[in-house]
Protein backbone atom coordinates (compact mmCIF):
# COMPACT_ATOMS: atom_id res chain seq x y z
CA UNK A 1 0.00 0.00 0.00
CA UNK A 2 1.48 3.30 -1.06
CA UNK A 3 1.77 6.01 1.59
CA UNK A 4 -0.07 3.98 4.21
CA UNK A 5 0.80 1.81 7.12
CA UNK A 6 0.24 -1.90 6.81
CA UNK A 7 -0.44 -3.67 10.07
CA UNK A 8 0.77 -7.17 9.27
CA UNK A 9 -1.16 -9.79 11.18
CA UNK A 10 -3.39 -7.36 13.05
CA UNK A 11 -6.89 -8.61 13.67
CA UNK A 12 -9.64 -7.01 15.71
CA UNK A 13 -10.21 -8.46 19.16
CA UNK A 14 -13.04 -10.96 19.43
CA UNK A 15 -15.61 -11.01 22.23
CA UNK A 16 -14.01 -14.10 23.74
CA UNK A 17 -10.62 -12.37 23.76
CA UNK A 18 -12.11 -9.36 25.57
CA UNK A 19 -13.68 -11.59 28.20
CA UNK A 20 -10.47 -13.56 28.68
CA UNK A 21 -8.40 -10.35 28.92
CA UNK A 22 -10.88 -8.96 31.49
CA UNK A 23 -10.62 -12.14 33.60
CA UNK A 24 -6.81 -12.13 33.47
CA UNK A 25 -6.67 -8.43 34.45
CA UNK A 26 -9.17 -9.11 37.25
CA UNK A 27 -7.00 -11.93 38.63
CA UNK A 28 -3.88 -9.76 38.38
CA UNK A 29 -5.65 -6.99 40.30
CA UNK A 30 -6.83 -9.54 42.90
CA UNK A 31 -3.25 -10.75 43.38
CA UNK A 32 -2.03 -7.15 43.73
CA UNK A 33 -4.75 -6.34 46.28
CA UNK A 34 -3.79 -9.44 48.26
CA UNK A 35 -0.10 -8.45 48.22
CA UNK A 36 -1.01 -4.92 49.37
CA UNK A 37 -3.04 -6.36 52.25
CA UNK A 38 -0.03 -8.46 53.27
CA UNK A 39 2.45 -5.56 53.11
CA UNK A 40 0.40 -2.61 54.40
CA UNK A 41 -0.65 -3.13 58.02
CA UNK A 42 -3.66 -0.81 57.74
CA UNK A 43 -5.33 -2.79 54.96
CA UNK A 44 -7.48 -5.60 56.33
CA UNK A 45 -8.68 -8.25 53.89
CA UNK A 46 -10.26 -11.60 54.71
CA UNK A 47 -11.07 -14.36 52.26
CA UNK A 48 -10.63 -15.11 48.59
CA UNK A 49 -14.19 -14.10 47.75
CA UNK A 50 -13.69 -10.67 49.28
CA UNK A 51 -10.37 -10.32 47.45
CA UNK A 52 -12.08 -11.04 44.12
CA UNK A 53 -14.93 -8.64 44.96
CA UNK A 54 -12.49 -5.85 45.88
CA UNK A 55 -10.53 -6.45 42.67
CA UNK A 56 -13.74 -6.33 40.63
CA UNK A 57 -14.92 -3.05 42.18
CA UNK A 58 -11.44 -1.51 41.90
CA UNK A 59 -11.20 -2.61 38.27
CA UNK A 60 -14.58 -1.11 37.42
CA UNK A 61 -13.72 2.16 39.15
CA UNK A 62 -10.41 2.25 37.28
CA UNK A 63 -12.19 1.62 33.99
CA UNK A 64 -15.03 4.12 34.39
CA UNK A 65 -14.20 6.69 37.07
CA UNK A 66 -10.44 7.05 36.71
CA UNK A 67 -10.56 8.59 33.20
CA UNK A 68 -12.92 11.28 34.50
CA UNK A 69 -10.70 11.98 37.50
CA UNK A 70 -7.59 12.14 35.32
CA UNK A 71 -9.31 14.55 32.94
CA UNK A 72 -10.59 16.70 35.80
CA UNK A 73 -7.20 16.88 37.50
CA UNK A 74 -5.13 17.19 34.33
CA UNK A 75 -3.51 20.53 35.32
CA UNK A 76 -2.39 18.99 38.64
CA UNK A 77 -1.04 15.95 36.80
CA UNK A 78 0.99 18.18 34.49
CA UNK A 79 2.34 20.34 37.34
CA UNK A 80 3.29 17.28 39.38
CA UNK A 81 4.82 15.46 36.40
CA UNK A 82 2.25 12.69 36.84
CA UNK A 83 2.80 12.11 40.56
CA UNK A 84 -0.72 13.31 41.34
CA UNK A 85 -1.88 10.06 39.72
CA UNK A 86 -0.89 8.34 42.98
CA UNK A 87 -3.46 10.50 44.77
CA UNK A 88 -6.08 9.56 42.17
CA UNK A 89 -5.27 5.87 42.73
CA UNK A 90 -5.47 6.44 46.50
CA UNK A 91 -8.90 7.99 46.11
CA UNK A 92 -10.08 5.05 43.98
CA UNK A 93 -8.80 2.51 46.52
CA UNK A 94 -10.46 4.42 49.38
CA UNK A 95 -13.71 4.55 47.38
CA UNK A 96 -13.44 0.80 46.81
CA UNK A 97 -13.01 0.25 50.55
CA UNK A 98 -16.02 2.44 51.29
CA UNK A 99 -18.20 0.68 48.70
CA UNK A 100 -17.20 -2.88 49.61
CA UNK A 101 -17.39 -1.95 53.29
CA UNK A 102 -21.11 -1.28 52.84
CA UNK A 103 -21.61 -4.98 52.05
CA UNK A 104 -19.04 -6.78 54.17
CA UNK A 105 -16.70 -6.27 57.10
CA UNK A 106 -13.99 -8.35 55.39
CA UNK A 107 -12.25 -5.36 53.77
CA UNK A 108 -11.19 -2.22 55.56
CA UNK A 109 -8.55 0.47 55.18
CA UNK A 110 -7.62 2.33 58.36
CA UNK A 111 -6.62 5.71 56.94
CA UNK A 112 -5.27 7.87 54.15
CA UNK A 113 -1.65 6.73 54.38
CA UNK A 114 -2.69 3.08 54.37
CA UNK A 115 -4.74 3.74 51.22
CA UNK A 116 -1.83 5.70 49.75
CA UNK A 117 0.73 2.93 50.29
CA UNK A 118 -1.81 0.30 49.27
CA UNK A 119 -2.39 2.15 45.98
CA UNK A 120 1.36 2.31 45.39
CA UNK A 121 1.79 -1.42 46.09
CA UNK A 122 -1.21 -2.36 43.93
CA UNK A 123 0.11 -0.25 41.04
CA UNK A 124 3.63 -1.68 41.21
CA UNK A 125 2.54 -5.29 41.69
CA UNK A 126 -0.07 -5.07 38.91
CA UNK A 127 2.54 -3.60 36.58
CA UNK A 128 5.08 -6.34 37.36
CA UNK A 129 2.60 -9.21 37.06
CA UNK A 130 1.26 -7.76 33.79
CA UNK A 131 4.78 -7.80 32.35
CA UNK A 132 5.04 -11.54 33.08
CA UNK A 133 1.44 -12.52 32.33
CA UNK A 134 0.39 -10.19 29.52
CA UNK A 135 -3.46 -10.23 29.47
CA UNK A 136 -3.69 -9.55 25.74
CA UNK A 137 -1.17 -12.27 24.83
CA UNK A 138 -2.93 -14.75 27.12
CA UNK A 139 -6.32 -13.90 25.61
CA UNK A 140 -4.97 -14.46 22.09
CA UNK A 141 -3.47 -17.79 23.20
CA UNK A 142 -6.67 -19.00 24.82
CA UNK A 143 -8.76 -18.19 21.76
CA UNK A 144 -6.14 -19.78 19.53
CA UNK A 145 -4.94 -16.92 17.35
Amino acid sequence: MRGGIIADGWQPETGMERITRFIVRWLITAAAVWVAAQLVSGIHLKGAGTTLAVALVLGLLNAYLKPLLVFGTFPLLIMSVGLFLIIVNTLLLATTAWFVGNFTTNFRIDGFWDAFWGAVVISVVSFLISRVFNPKRIARGVVGR
